[in-house]
């Protein structure tokens, strides 16, 4: 296996890690995931820029606070990795629970990480609303 590759890997495995946490809608373990300095950004759709860990964590927290369970099947559509730096593009295939009502909802996501060490964490986090299939579904 060539480096770039298992670089690949180990990106697409932090975006998978990203998700879990996301699913266990537990702040801790969404802790985990991210850089947790004031250089972080996160854009939920619908919602504006939220910068830095306390802006970025409290809005986790809403939505832990608001979804009584929530499964997501991220679908990789592209991955780079550019030294320290790597980014995700996926289509997020979302299923949430808001008490009685169920939802299910497609979002366009890009997460960018940043290598600390040994490990790959998020550092940005943008989704956008599907309003239509996407091109590159119709070709899968």
């Amino acid at each position: 296996m060539t480096d770039e590759l298992a670089m690949e890997e180990a990106v697409v495995a932090a975006n998978d890690r990203f998700y879990r946490a996301f699913e266990s809608l537990d702040i801790k373990e969404m802790e985990e995931v991210w850089s947790t300095d004031g250089s972080v950004q996160c854009i939920h759709p619908g919602w504006g820029l939220l910068s830095g860990w306390a802006d970025v964590r409290d809005s986790w927290v809403r939505i832990f606070n608001n979804t009584s369970a929530m499964s997501f099947t991220p679908h990789v559509l592209h991955v780079s990795v550019e030294g320290t730096i790597a980014w995700v593009v996926c289509l997020e295939d979302i299923d949430t629970r808001h008490g009685d009502q169920e939802h299910n909802s497609q979002v366009l996501a890009t997460n960018v990480f940043k290598r600390v060490d040994d490990r790959w964490l998020l550092v940005h986090h943008h989704t956008s609303p599907i309003f239509r299939a996407t091109e590159s579904e119709g070709n899968e």
